[in-house]
């Protein structure tokens, strides 16, 4: 097989079908743009999940005035009581360890979380519960000071505050999988102009191909300037996306959001290259196996 032949038509193809090449490699470029930041989103929920759900606890309630308890508010007798339990030879196993929170530590806490907001000017300390927080050895078993503690006198709820969590990362999940539809449909889109572009390409030169077949020249030596056109404008695309991807994470993620949110552990360029190189891969392996189809199906060589 001649390669300079092989690169001669590549060159013409890409000089013939310019405007095309430019739209193939801008929606790809889009595209892919689309899956790595929906990759990058789904690498930093489960990187959130892994930090937060290890450090979640669970809040032990107690009545205040303002519940609806049966035996009213919690006195120092229940409180005690609530401790011994957790501090029991049935729970203990399964505590890291716990600390109580009394109203006065709560209403100043509630007044810095909600400082600013007017909220604020209609709290009282009365009305923060006293509060146990549990650290749990193994954050799924939950349901142990749940079915334990909840019907204890003096308790208002037992809350895991993964369930907060849960919701959080369910509208990271939503807006992950929304991307990923976009990027699915930029895909598509992709593949078909780049099999559109093929059919143009090979009806400019149809008068060549021709002449190719009658002199001999295999079908295999015909269909790869088509293929290598589609997989260089494709690669160019991919190849954006992967210098977008970069900028990305190198300074809106740790440039900018890191510095302002120090709370998350964000994603870096560890999971950057992980991203990278898939971006290139689904580039070239989607253009090579459109052009490959579009022009076993239109050409019949």
């Amino acid at each position: 097989m001649r390669f300079g032949l092989i690169w001669s038509e590549v060159g013409n193809g890409l000089r013939r079908n310019l405007s095309m090449v430019v739209s193939v490699v801008l929606v790809t470029f889009i595209s892919l743009t689309f899956v790595g930041t929906a990759a990058l989103l789904q690498l930093q929920i489960a990187q959130m999940k892994t930090y937060w759900y290890d450090r979640a606890q669970v809040a032990v309630y107690m009545c205040t005035e303002t519940d609806n308890c049966p035996g009213g508010a919690a006195t120092a007798q229940s409180v005690e009581a609530v401790k011994k339990q957790l501090e029991s030879p049935e729970i203990a196993p399964y505590i890291q360890k716990f600390y109580f929170q009394d109203q006065k530590q709560g209403y100043e806490q509630f007044k810095q979380q909600f400082k600013g907001n007017q909220i604020a000017d209609y709290v009282t300390p009365d009305m923060i519960p006293q509060t146990f927080w549990v650290n749990l050895k193994d954050p799924n078993r939950s349901d142990v000071l749940t079915e334990t503690l909840s019907s204890s006198p003096g308790v208002q709820s037992v809350v895991d505050q993964r369930s907060y969590l849960d919701q959080i990362f369910n509208i990271l999940n939503a807006a992950s999988l929304t991307a990923i539809g976009i990027a699915i449909l930029m895909l598509v889109a992709a593949v078909l102009l780049i099999a559109t572009t093929i059919r143009l390409s090979a009806f400019s030169r149809r008068r060549e191909i021709g002449i190719m077949r009658l002199v001999g020249a295999s079908n295999r030596f015909i269909q790869t300037p088509f293929i290598i056109e589609g997989v260089i404008a494709a690669l160019i695309g991919s190849i954006l996306s992967c210098v977008v991807i970069w900028l990305l994470v190198q300074y809106f993620v740790r440039g900018f959001l890191g510095p302002r949110i120090p709370s998350i552990n964000f994603v870096g360029m560890e999971q950057g290259w992980l991203v990278i190189p898939l971006l290139i891969v689904v580039g070239v392996v989607l253009a090579a196996a459109s052009a490959n189809f579009a022009i076993k199906r239109y050409l019949r060589v």
